[in-house]
């Protein structure tokens, strides 16, 4: 029947995908009119009506990529994990056992509800914490991602190039696209101006591809490769375009992958090393019960008394809490990380957000204020021009492009001084855009091609001065153009060298008059141009910067900066942030360096400059390949492929959109210092987790030991089978205040990766210190106090040789329920306080605090279980009340255990370097 239904959803989306790639077709292959046409729209756009109306007929611009759970799913899915399963197990077990046998057998007396009672509260606080933990996590989540809009450029009947969030976008709308932008739905191009995709998100191939509006289907092209559509899910490298939406949503050949392929996420490592302890205590304990079983059934003779307390055994050997608790600790830490300004995008990210040991970012925005000003705009003789603002301006407004901070600084500049420069008036309708050659990181400089009223057309670039010297042939200088001599150009350059010495950005800007024929523009016209000067703008560094860095170091993140500026600028923003220069690696370097030499040069290299996109993602790589975990901290276009690259990316919500998709954590604030608070709760929430994991681990090892010795010795059992699951319900109550427990500085100091090897050590360390004090405590019970209290000093074994009958009965009675309240509570007491021993290394109570929710739920949990034999619920479970020398035994004894278990602590640190 599975099969069936499977081979029937794959015809549906086979039939469906060719839907699709017809409609596709259909759009790539008929004149533009008649694809308006069909979308009642126009190229001014769609009027409101008729967006409403192609919105009802097409539908919303939503991807399904993985459906809400329904809450039937979402409860399925906190209760039934291999913990639970294996208590609901125990607990039909002990339903047959205790109650369904005796029932049949006649003797509904002897029906025992209280096991599988307690099994069950156990299995239902486990579910429903985790359940009301995880619902309040994604809530947390979509609330936190409701921060972050996507949007896109449309242009309607009622305005133009207005923002809209991308799910606004519907069939018919005519969207503008440009540098740094995510295409928001599939599209027809209408207009397109040297426009670069990189459609990896679909098809996997890393190649740009050039677009145009004439590139329509050839025969045998695939879908993708249609040279006149764009897909939803593809990024805008470089270039311009104008389009109108043929498909949104599902209906997009992304949406259609991503609908068929809707599931749950890919594992990740640190999920993984979780799963793989889960497992090695299942396994543990399957292997566990059947010899305590058998041993019990052999020494005791009482075979279905051995079977019920090798159940008691297995639900206390089972971390029935582990999934809640690992869900609280990421819940907790991604609400904690919201309230410092960071998004966090994946809560299995968090980890490995405390565990980076290299942090590489940009310089702009993160050292600097990100408020670029532009300081300077000289002519070529290093003189104040007003022309040069006024080219600069027609080149900045003009482009149709991602807008950078640099162009602002122009617009703004130039506003500044219209009052006092009537040249600089109203540029923007003194001109009029003819054409643009878009900004690519290969050419390194942007063209707009303007004509005036008068019909006079030129051409206007501005980029990176190496990039413009190569393509001026002529310098214009006091109203007069001469040729751009040798001598010059290295007066030039000097003049640059002294302003990026002092921190300074700086561009040249050149025109030329009467480029190729209007249709005909490109990179080729971008030669023989007139050198105009050049524009120098500063980003002061940021106060907060250099302490910032200094804060990073002091939790081992080494802060490395890769970046597209020159490495002068690169290397005056380092000294004034306290960064230490002692080499800079250029991009050119980095293109002559193989794999190997590249990791021992990254992990050299404190400043990476002129670095193209590739060449950062080159870097991270290299680190990565090194060991290091590396996290990377970018908000452009440029940044995205490093972001990938990276172990975690991060970016910030005013990034462009591909940036923000390529981001595990988004920051509210572009500032390191909100970072170190970002990382720091990242180690908490992991410091947290591995404290339950390890307390877990090396607790139920240490019963092994206990179990064992208690089966093969004892004449009786050292608990009964409720009562072990009692104690064990108590403690995992304990438990569940851990995530919000208090972590040493010290602990916080460095990163922390995922280490599954290390639970074992744990376990073998420490584990067996608490089964010494138990078999002390069989001692003292056993020889010293049953004898004491219960009989007149005899032995249980002697006891046959002295009463008999019903005389004899009740003293042995009395005597194991002395013993088993005495084990109970001694039991209680070593396995709660060892949390206070196993979440630090330093002295538990003295230098180092648990934090208030962990000492008030710990202690209450000794206190109730303690006083549990003196109160008649202490009787239904068979305790006896405890005399007072049994404490005068049990206060030594726990002060003894703590300090041995402080001594094999120490030693374990000594020999491994850590705790956790």
């Amino acid at each position: 029947m599975k099969k069936k239904n499977i081979t029937v959803q794959t015809a549906e989306q086979a039939a469906r995908r060719e839907q699709i790639n017809e409609r596709l077709r259909f759009a790539a292959g008929a004149p533009i009119n008649d694809v308006l046409w069909k979308y009642h729209s126009s190229f001014g756009g769609l009027s409101e009506v008729q967006v409403e109306k192609n919105r009802q007929r097409y539908g919303a611009n939503r991807v399904t990529r993985k459906r809400r759970k329904s809450l039937a799913q979402r409860l399925a899915g906190a209760f039934i994990n291999p913990f639970t399963a294996i208590l609901l197990c125990l607990a039909a077990v002990s339903a047959v056992t205790d109650i369904l046998m005796p029932v049949m057998q006649d003797m509904p007396e002897e029906a025992d509800v209280l096991t599988v009672v307690i099994i069950m509260t156990m299995v239902g606080i486990s579910g429903i914490l985790r359940f009301v933990q995880e619902s309040r996590s994604g809530d947390a989540a979509e609330r936190l991602l409701a921060m972050i809009t996507v949007t896109c450029t449309v242009d309607r009947h009622d305005w133009k190039r207005h923002e809209i969030p991308l799910e606004d976008a519907v069939a018919g709308d005519i969207i503008r696209l440009s540098a740094g932008d995510m295409v928001p739905a599939d599209a027809r191009l209408i207009e397109a101006k040297d426009i670069f995709i990189s459609q990896s998100a679909l098809t996997g191939e890393s190649d740009l591809i050039e677009k145009s509006a004439e590139g329509g289907p050839k025969t045998g092209d695939a879908v993708t490769d249609y040279g006149n559509i764009v897909f939803m899910g593809s990024n805008v490298i470089s270039g311009s375009a104008t389009a109108v939406v043929v498909a949104v949503g599902d209906d997009t050949l992304f949406g259609s992958m991503a609908s068929a392929v809707a599931e749950e996420a890919v594992e990740t490592s640190f999920s993984k090393g979780v799963n793989s302890v889960s497992w090695v205590l299942i396994r543990f304990m399957m292997v566990m019960v059947p010899v305590v079983f058998f041993i019990n059934g052999f020494t005791k003779g009482d075979w279905v008394q051995a079977f019920l307390f090798a159940i008691s055994v297995a639900v206390g050997l089972t971390p029935e809490m582990l999934p809640m608790i690992v869900t609280t600790c990421l819940a907790k830490g991604a609400v904690s990380m919201s309230k410092k300004k960071t998004i966090v995008k994946n809560l299995n990210s968090i980890q490995n957000f405390g565990a980076i040991d290299i942090l590489c970012t940009d310089k702009t925005g993160t050292l600097t204020q990100d408020q670029v000003v532009l300081e300077y705009h000289m002519n070529v003789m290093g003189e104040e021009d007003a022309r040069v603002l006024r080219h600069a301006y027609l080149n900045s407004y003009f482009q149709s492009g991602y807008k950078n901070l640099m162009d602002l600084a122009i617009i703004r500049k130039t506003e500044e001084e219209e009052a006092e420069n009537p040249r600089l008036t109203d540029l923007s309708d003194a001109y009029v855009k003819v054409d643009e050659v878009p900004f690519d990181f290969t050419r390194r400089r942007l063209s707009t091609v303007v004509s005036d009223k008068n019909g006079k057309t030129q051409m206007v670039t501005k980029g990176a001065v190496e990039e413009m010297l190569s393509i001026c042939a002529y310098v214009e200088y006091d109203g007069k153009i001469e040729p751009l001599s040798e001598s010059l150009k290295q007066k030039v350059l000097k003049t640059v060298d002294r302003l990026n010495a002092d921190g300074m950005r700086v561009v040249a800007l050149a025109q030329k008059t009467s480029p190729s024929p209007v249709g005909a523009f490109g990179v080729k016209d971008e030669c023989d141009m007139v050198l105009l000067g050049y524009l120098a703008f500063l980003d002061p560094p940021k106060e907060s910067a250099e302490e910032a860095i200094k804060a990073l170091g002091d939790h081992r993140v080494t802060v490395k900066i890769l970046t597209g500026d020159n490495e002068k600028v690169a290397r005056c923003v380092c000294r004034h942030v306290g960064l230490p220069v002692e080499r800079i690696l250029l991009g050119g370097d980095i293109d002559r360096l193989d794999e190997e030499k590249l990791i021992k040069a990254a992990e050299e290299t404190a400043v990476f400059a002129k670095l193209s996109p590739e060449q950062k993602a080159r870097v991270v790589s290299a680190l990565r390949s090194g060991g290091h975990s590396v996290g990377f901290m970018g908000d452009g276009i440029n940044d995205a492929a490093a972001m990938k690259s990276s172990d975690i990316g991060i970016s910030v919500d005013t990034a462009v959109d591909i940036a923000k998709e390529s981001a595990d954590i988004i920051l509210l604030e572009k500032d390191l210092s909100v970072l170190e608070e970002g990382i720091i709760e990242g180690r908490k929430t992991y410091a947290n987790m591995i404290k339950y994991i390890k307390m877990t681990a090396s607790s139920n090892f240490g019963n092994m030991f206990s179990v064992l010795a208690a089966s093969a010795l004892l004449p009786f059992l050292p608990m009964m089978s409720v009562q072990l699951i009692f104690l064990n319900l108590i403690y995992d109550l304990s438990c569940t205040a851990i995530p919000w427990d208090n972590v040493d500085k010290e602990y916080l100091a460095v990163p922390k990766k995922w280490d599954a090897s290390s639970v074992g050590s744990f376990m073998l360390w420490l584990g067996p210190t608490s089964s010494i004090f138990d078999w002390t405590t069989y001692a003292f019970m056993y020889f010293v106090l049953c004898p004491l209290f219960v009989s007149q000093g005899i032995l249980f074994n002697d006891l046959p040789a002295h009463f008999s009958g019903a005389e004899l009965a009740g003293i042995q009675a009395a005597y194991i329920a002395l013993f088993q309240a005495g084990w109970f509570v001694e039991s209680m007491w070593s396995q709660t306080l060892v949390i206070h021993m196993i979440r630090t290394p330093k002295l538990p109570f003295i230098q180092s605090h648990a934090s208030a929710p962990v000492t008030l739920i710990t202690f209450t949990g000794i206190v109730a279980l303690t006083i549990i034999p003196f109160t008649p619920f202490g009787a239904m479970l068979g305790f006896v009340p405890l005399p007072a020398m049994y404490f005068a035994y049990l206060i030594p004894c726990i002060l003894l255990y703590m300090a041995l278990a402080t001594s094999i602590k120490k030693a374990y640190v000594r020999h491994y370097g850590e705790l956790l």
